[in-house]
């Protein structure tokens, strides 16, 4: 069973419907016990990076999460959810984030639009079980304003716009994906099949 952590941020039902839609059994989910039980977990998420933290804190969930990246449980970020894996984000200030991941995350260049909304290819940097499959240089579906900047060798993916920004992380069973599989088609179909079939 996969569960959707629910902290009141994000467009839950679209990931849940992407897992349903692949036959695998997926529940929404505020319960830290329900997230503990789960063979594997999701932090989905659009909104305020410092609002987000605030909730996950209060609800208690941030300890659930540490103890599945404990037990080393296949966890998935995205969009809002894998910033919040990282050390900080300068999103209206700076804030703290879970620190699961060694990171910082920052607004993406005046140069470009923001937000960076739409499809781009993903250049991928590593070789991970979410990528499986996939053709050379996928497109995926994004809608960001802040983007991950690391040091660590962690970076899965990158895409270009304006330059190259990572867009993807992996560290042993954690796994955060700046863009929304659930909105990228066949492409995010087969990330999310490939999540699942993680052990």
């Amino acid at each position: 069973m996969i569960a959707i952590i629910d902290y009141g941020m994000g467009n839950l039902r679209s990931v849940q419907k992407a897992f349903e839609f692949l036959g695998m059994k997926a529940v929404i989910t505020e319960d830290a016990s329900v997230i503990a039980n789960a063979d594997k977990v999701v932090l989905p998420g659009v909104g305020a990076f410092a609002d987000a933290m605030a909730t996950i804190r209060q609800k208690g969930i941030d300890k659930a999460v540490y103890d599945v990246v404990e037990q080393k449980k296949p966890l998935l970020g995205i969009c809002l959810g894998m910033q919040m894996f990282f050390e900080k984000s300068y999103e209206y200030g700076a804030h703290e984030g879970l620190a699961i991941l060694k990171g910082e995350i920052k607004k993406l260049p005046d140069t470009v639009k923001i937000p960076h909304m739409g499809w781009n290819s993903l250049s991928i940097q590593m070789r991970s079980p979410l990528f499986e499959g996939l053709e050379e240089e996928p497109y995926v579906y994004f809608v960001h304003s802040y983007h991950l900047q690391t040091e660590a060798p962690i970076v899965s993916a990158t895409t270009y716009y304006g330059r190259q920004i990572q867009v993807a992380a992996q560290k042993d069973n954690v796994f955060a994906l700046q863009f929304h599989p659930e909105k990228s088609g066949d492409v995010g179909l087969k990330i999310l099949q490939n999540f699942g079939r993680i052990s």
